[in-house]
């Protein structure tokens, strides 16, 4: 028989709308010891069962539902099954395109499991101790499914020291290359699968990049936060007439160099290290002026207590930006912070718009692309705003 995590009496709302997690102060009690890792029936106060999850005591999410049935997820077509459907959206959305997210989480009815294809290589995230302890048939149902060259596991991500798991970058299967090339709407992109950020590059951007588009050409581009060279080589692929980049890392303005010297456009992009708050106030006392203007940071907000200094240092840079554009020019500014949801992201952008005292325009409110599904009942899973703003 199944191990049991009962409810408190009030506490299935959500997980009764369909959200998958079950907090720790959601619990009632547990009912047949279950270990760490292993699957128990969630079942309500008054006894209605929702499904199978899998179990972790140690963390504030205490449980994540997988079915809505009872059912064992310790047998290889469990992941098999699962991984082929998500698989197959993929191939239906993008038929030709060999660098994208297999598998995301949540929203694909596998939480806690990041599944990314560079070509033949797959690289993958173990975010949860349930997943973690899964991992051999995982990799079995990949091995299967892709038959890939090699899989490499980046779980040096803090999310994994919330489940008690530490975090690590591991071959598992294969010989990786240090670096490979993947392909991005035509463009070449020279990405590091064992320390490249996230699982090697940003692949929940690359709808986003369309955006530049009929609106680049012929402008002066910055690019701020630009790691990879994602935006600059796009903004230069639409006609850019020059395109500026910045980043704190010298490890990504190399990489980024790299990589417009493989699409030929070293003589449109320039990149340098530097900070992109005091590179702002640089160049706007140097009376510098720019068309389009690209944000993309980090993940300021890494818990809902830092909020309200992340959003700050959000408006702060905003505000910065805004006095650079020309007039009837573009910013295209992003947050990839959950916590920084879509009204509060929109409020703080219209803040920056008043204390730059500019006339600002919405043109289009965009979000991760269709490899990274966004799950309706777990607005967890909507994480990426991509504001593109026209400043008169």
């Amino acid at each position: 028989m199944m191990k049991r995590l009962l409810l408190r009496q009030g506490h299935d709302r959500r997980i009764r709308a369909g959200h998958p997690w079950i907090f720790s102060n959601e619990i009632a009690r547990v009912e047949g010891s279950p270990e760490p890792g292993d699957t128990l029936e969630i079942v309500s106060h008054q006894g209605e069962s929702y499904g199978t999850a899998y179990f972790n005591p140690h963390s504030l999410i205490a449980a994540r539902l997988l079915c809505r049935e009872l059912i064992s997820i310790d047998e290889p077509e469990f992941f098999k099954s699962r991984i082929k459907l998500a698989a197959a959206y993929r191939r239906e959305i993008y038929p030709d395109l060999q660098a994208l997210r297999i598998v995301h989480g949540e929203g694909d009815g596998l939480p806690g499991l990041v599944v990314d294809r560079y070509g033949d290589i797959l690289s993958v995230q173990f975010l949860t101790l349930g997943i973690d302890r899964r991992r051999e048939l995982i990799v079995e149902a990949l091995n299967e499914l892709f038959s890939p060259s090699a899989i490499v596991a980046r779980n040096d991500v803090g999310v994994r020291e919330l489940e008690g798991l530490p975090q690590v970058t591991e071959i598992l299967a294969g010989a990786p290359p240090d670096t490979t090339i993947i392909n991005e709407h035509g463009l070449s992109f020279r990405i590091n699968i064992l320390r490249g950020q996230k699982t090697g590059h940003f692949l929940d951007q690359k709808e986003n990049h369309l955006a530049l588009q009929n609106r680049a050409e012929s402008r002066r581009v910055l690019d701020l936060f630009c790691y990879s060279g994602g935006w600059a080589t796009h903004a230069a692929r639409f006609g850019a007439r020059e395109v500026l980049g910045f980043d704190i890392s010298a490890e990504a303005v190399a990489l980024a160099t790299e990589n417009v010297r493989l699409n030929y456009q070293e003589n449109i992009c320039r990149f340098e290290k530097g900070d992109a708050f005091e590179t702002l106030r640089t160049l706007k006392a140097a009376g510098e002026r720019f068309g389009l203007i690209t944000l993309d940071p980090p993940a300021f907000v890494k818990s809902k207590k830092k909020l309200a200094e992340a959003t700050r240092g959000y408006l702060t840079i905003n505000r910065r930006a805004m006095e650079l554009v020309e007039p009837g020019g573009y910013l295209i500014t992003c947050s990839c912070s959950y916590h920084m949801q879509r009204d509060l992201f929109l409020d703080m952008l219209r803040q920056a718009a008043c204390q730059a005292g500019r006339a600002v325009r919405l043109l289009e409110m965009r979000g991760q692309a269709f490899d990274h599904p966004v799950l309706l009942a777990c607005p967890e899973t909507e994480y990426l705003k991509c504001a593109v703003l026209q400043v008169d």
